[in-house]
């Protein structure tokens, strides 16, 4: 009951992210737009520009919402996301790289240097958190992910200032943002976020028990190898995918986990899907809010929002 409500809760940011902006436009004629094309401005402004930035929304923060309660749980770190983690950055840079070094490159060529770039990124945190005699511990995992993350993004912003073309084309896109979208890039990623939800939800049951702990889930025949491969390949499609659509929008992985789990409890069969739904509406929300705001780019919004929530969280961990 709750997660219908949710979703028609989502239902309706989708249809005011359309109806509003700096020109408000009726939902009567937002509904006539898509049923009975005129060709009038309104119309054109609806099908051409406020649609497909919705739809981008919708899509991306429900990849980010979910790619952030699969790594949260794998990790057992309340700190864990794809951004404070580092993945975001790896698939920007590779994004990045491709432009580089590939002028003339596919949209689906990009999409694929994302998710290697985010795979990379991933492996990266993960074997460098786990040196030491102590192994992978919460606290080594934050740091190195943000070692990582710091080092990824100080190699694109070099790329940039010596590639002028990709600055120009890249300096909006870094900052994270669904306005402007190539829709058909989004058209390209749509196949591989649409398998990372569904890996998800698929993983669901076997991710409650990793919860638990190694020994637990070992001791209850679970192939932990095989599920942390999967659960970690999910991480790479969803966030590799969006990343390549919008760019590397912050702090909706880390927040909206701990949002669902304060409602709904710790059974991961359903945070993942609200966590999606949530993750859709926050972005939805930030992007409209956005608007009054100059156009700032989304990913401003989402790290003013998600900024004191991190803050909050590293104390509590702390105590």
């Amino acid at each position: 009951m709750w997660l219908i409500l949710a979703f028609v809760a989502m239902l309706s940011c989708f249809a005011a992210s359309i109806a509003y902006g700096i020109s408000e436009i009726s939902i009567h004629t937002v509904w006539s737009a898509l049923t009975d094309f005129n060709g009038s401005k309104e119309h054109v402004i609806i099908r051409t520009v406020r649609l497909p930035r919705a739809l981008i929304a919708l899509v991306v923060g429900a990849c980010l919402g979910a790619a952030g309660a699969i790594m949260q749980a794998l990790t057992r770190n309340p700190l864990a996301s794809p951004d404070i983690l580092g993945v975001n950055q790896g698939a920007a840079l590779l994004m990045v790289l491709s432009i580089f070094f590939m002028d003339d490159g596919s949209l689906m060529s990009r999409t694929w240097f994302a998710m290697i770039g985010a795979a990379l990124a991933a492996v990266l945190v993960y074997g460098l958190s786990s040196i030491g005699h102590r192994g992978l511990t919460p606290l080594k995992l934050t740091l190195a992910g943000a070692t990582v993350a710091l080092l990824l993004s100080s190699i694109t912003q070099g790329i940039l200032i010596l590639h002028e073309r990709s600055l120009d084309e890249m300096r909006f896109w870094l900052a994270g943002s669904v306005a402007g979208r190539d829709i058909q890039l989004f058209l390209q990623a749509v196949p591989f976020m649409v398998i990372g939800i569904l890996l998800a939800i698929l993983l669901s049951k076997q991710i409650n028990l990793l919860s638990l702990g190694d020994d637990v889930a070992y001791g209850l025949g679970q192939k932990i190898v095989t599920v942390k491969l999967l659960s970690l390949a999910a991480v790479v499609l969803l966030t590799g995918s969006a990343v390549s659509v919008a760019g590397p929008i912050g702090f909706i992985g880390l927040a909206v986990p701990h949002i669902v789990r304060s409602l709904i409890g710790s059974d991961y069969r359903w945070v993942f899907p609200y966590s999606a739904v949530l993750g859709a509406i926050t972005l939805l929300a930030a992007d409209i809010g956005a608007r009054f705001f100059y156009e700032v780019p989304i990913g401003v919004m989402t790290a003013l929002i998600g900024a004191p929530f991190f803050i909050f969280l590293a104390r509590r961990s702390v105590h």
